[in-house]
């Protein structure tokens, strides 16, 4: 089994930057990919950002310019860092993970946090 925990969360003004974590620790031989997605209220939960284990970084247009995604392969650990948040980017985030365990290493498992909330307001 892989658990994924998130951190990084809050309530900020409009304009203002938070950075979210998330670590994956159990039997994993690799992460082929990893990231965020989000669910707003009323909405279907949609991609933030994602990175392959090749590098790639893929952005939902809707954050391109102002979120980053970064990782540690060696700790199993992604970042967001959002800057410039809007009122829209209110909802509960969701980290990600296609993961390759050691039990099953031919069939990756894909792998869901327990959200946090980021909450942009005035």
């Amino acid at each position: 089994q892989v658990q994924l925990v998130e951190s990084g969360g809050g309530l900020v003004q409009p304009g203002g930057s938070l950075n979210l974590s998330c670590a994956a620790s159990g039997s994993i031989s690799r992460i082929d990919v990893m990231g965020w997605y989000r669910q707003a209220p009323g909405k279907q939960r949609g991609l933030v950002a994602v990175v392959q284990s090749d590098g790639t970084i893929t952005y939902a247009d809707s954050v391109k310019g102002r979120f980053t995604i970064s990782g540690d392969n060696a700790k199993n650990t992604v970042y967001l860092q959002m800057n410039n948040l809007k009122p829209e980017d209110t909802a509960v985030y969701y980290c990600n993970a296609y993961v390759r365990e050691y039990s099953n290493i031919l069939m990756p498992r894909d792998y869901w946090g327990q959200g946090t909330q980021v909450s942009v307001s005035a």
